[in-house]
């Protein structure tokens, strides 16, 4: 309240522009700007071959472990993309964040699970980073259940006009900044990047749109590997970002920044260094 929320700090060095654009545009889905992502993959095959000679079979290094590591470097050197709007007002958010999904088992029906996890690019290796999340997707294909699960199901005990008039409690606290930081870390759309990684599944990627609830200002979409006419392999990612966080120049920076680090892999290893001038 008053300039004060539990995860993030009020961004006060803007323009009057970039201050207003909240106002002009209140959802995010009215502010969204779209961008598709041809990604080279070779060198990232023949990186990811190599360490993981040294890694136990069942917890390979893979493509979308280098795609949440890029992630990561980016949300920490471009700080523009970590921010959100709430109250009409632009937040920085503390912490790097990201949430991405997967099937509890992989055959076609299984019911999906989100991940949600805070990274720390700036002081854990790739193969600690890699760690950490097949910890936190053993938990959840093992079926323990998230605060954030367990949440919704206390809720949807309730009939339906009272589940909205929760939900519409949570929103006004929300709004205020009022709601605890620890259910805000709970809950997988309170995040920096929400990514699916459909290549998992040999789709295509596509758009996808922005949740109203929460702060995700930015969705990523991993396609399937494919092969060029050349036979080298690449894959596509799409994005949708919330321009009022930052101009499309800037947020094509950021993305092009993730490219070359997949395709650049090595530079993935060690923590990233603020710093350094990518």
């Amino acid at each position: 309240m008053f300039g004060k929320r539990p995860d993030a700090t009020l961004v006060r060095d803007l323009s009057a522009m970039h201050r207003f654009m909240p106002y002009v545009s209140p959802r995010r889905n009215d502010s969204l700007f779209y961008m598709k992502q041809e990604i080279g993959a070779d060198a990232a095959y023949e990186f990811i071959a190599k360490l993981n000679q040294d890694r136990p079979r069942n917890r390979p290094i893979t493509l979308f472990h280098l795609l949440l590591r890029a992630m990561s470097f980016a949300l920490l050197h471009r700080p523009g993309v970590n921010r959100f709007v709430k109250a009409g007002k632009i937040w920085q958010r503390d912490g790097v964040w990201i949430t991405f999904s997967a099937k509890r088992k992989l055959v076609d029906g299984a019911p999906m699970i989100t991940i949600k996890r805070r990274f720390y690019p700036e002081r854990e290796t790739l193969a600690e980073m890699t760690d950490a999340t097949y910890e936190q997707l053993k938990a959840g294909r093992a079926g323990k259940k998230t605060a954030s699960e367990k949440e919704m199901g206390w809720l949807l005990r309730l009939p339906g006009p009272l589940i909205r008039l929760a939900l519409a409690i949570f929103r006004l606290g929300d709004h205020l900044g009022l709601v605890p930081r620890k259910m805000i870390d709970a809950d997988p759309l309170y995040t920096s990047i929400f990514v699916a990684n459909l290549g998992s599944i040999n789709y295509p990627a596509g758009f996808h749109h922005l949740w109203e609830w929460g702060t995700a200002s930015l969705f990523g979409v991993m396609g399937k590997t494919e092969r060029d006419e050349d036979g080298s392999r690449k894959f596509i990612m799409a994005w949708t970002y919330d321009e009022r966080m930052e101009d499309g120049l800037y947020s094509y920076h950021t993305l092009e920044m993730i490219r070359h680090w997949i395709e650049n892999p090595e530079t993935l290893v060690d923590p990233a260094n603020p710093a350094e001038d990518h």
